[in-house]
């Protein structure tokens, strides 16, 4: 039984494809869950294939949050999922459920477990000049632009990001305080949440073999199509948030006529594979986390009967 205190949190977390979307719908239903979505694609309505969304089967009853809730059109960021999240969270416990954030974007769960401020100031113009500086100079030259000035969130950010490059940099000017430093001090906080934080992982060779052969899954199911629908259809391009997933950025190249098919999969499997290893040392970094072993706890009913001891020791269950 869950117990009735209100500030009760479940992570359930690791890199993509290491298999978290059917653990934690047999958690939830263990537990008497519900699921906030930490992934900045999926809460767009239209991209399916591209982002690995769970389908209404999938959830086999279990409710999920910050799925299918925005227009591809409309902006997505840290701060918008942080209040979104936490009016989920609020919901959610109204009705007497225990809510468990699942997805594989470390900063966003951060944000909601510390309770990160994401105060916005005024915007005074700045933002529109580096976004027009990297479309004329490229992210590099804004990537070198931050690392001038701040070289701990360069070193963090990779260049290709160009929108927290941009929100960094936006940050300094704003503030004259560097976002790193800024970033620090909030994680420093201690949770208001009594939590326990889950990192799925497994070995590295057999987790990119699964990210390959997602892809290769993606493309059977019909990927090509659901990108040729967002950008002939819906009037989607790479400016916008959305497209800017993995998935999506890659294969709108290849119908922009950029780059073949072929080259389109194998930057996408390889991008793909390094994000997951970008994930992995975001989680590692992370304090108070418990890694959940695959290559040890080889199958469902022992990944499951591990958390739901962990979570009894915590005292979220009892």
């Amino acid at each position: 039984m869950v117990n009735q205190l209100n500030k009760n949190l479940i992570i359930l977390t690791g890199p993509t494809a290491v298999g978290k979307t059917d653990l934690s719908i047999k958690l939830a239903k263990l537990v008497n869950g519900e699921v906030i979505s930490a992934d900045s694609i999926q809460v767009y309505r239209h991209l399916d294939i591209g982002s690995a969304k769970i389908t209404s089967e999938e959830m086999d009853g279990v409710r999920h949050h910050l799925i299918d809730v925005l227009d591809p059109k409309e902006s997505f960021n840290i701060a918008t999922f942080k209040a979104m999240a936490d009016e989920a969270i609020a919901d959610i416990y109204s009705r007497g459920k225990l809510p468990i954030i699942t997805g594989g974007t470390g900063f966003y769960i951060q944000s909601v477990l510390y309770d990160v401020d994401f105060t916005e100031n005024e915007d005074d113009g700045y933002r529109n000049e580096l976004e027009a500086l990297s479309k004329c100079k490229g992210a590099e030259y804004l990537h070198n632009m931050l690392r001038e000035i701040d070289p701990v969130s360069a070193d963090a950010i990779h260049a290709n990001n160009v929108k927290r490059v941009i929100r960094a940099l936006e940050f300094y000017h704003q503030t004259g305080q560097l976002i790193s430093e800024h970033n620090k001090v909030e994680s420093a906080k201690s949770s208001p949440y009594n939590f326990a934080y889950f990192v799925l992982n497994i070995d590295r060779k057999v987790l990119y073999d699964r990210i390959d052969k997602r892809v290769d899954i993606m493309l059977e199911q019909g990927l090509l199509q659901e990108v040729k629908f967002l950008k002939n259809e819906l009037g989607l391009s790479k400016d916008l948030v959305s497209m800017q997933g993995l998935g999506y950025k890659e294969i709108l190249r290849y119908l922009d006529g950029e780059i073949s098919l072929e080259e389109a999969v194998y930057i996408l499997k390889r991008d793909t594979r390094h994000f997951a290893k970008r994930q992995l040392t975001w989680f590692k970094r992370e304090k108070d986390v418990t890694w959940v072993d695959k290559d040890l706890l080889n199958t469902e009913n022992s990944q499951l009967e591990f958390i739901m001891s962990e979570l009894k020791i915590r005292n979220i269950i009892d």
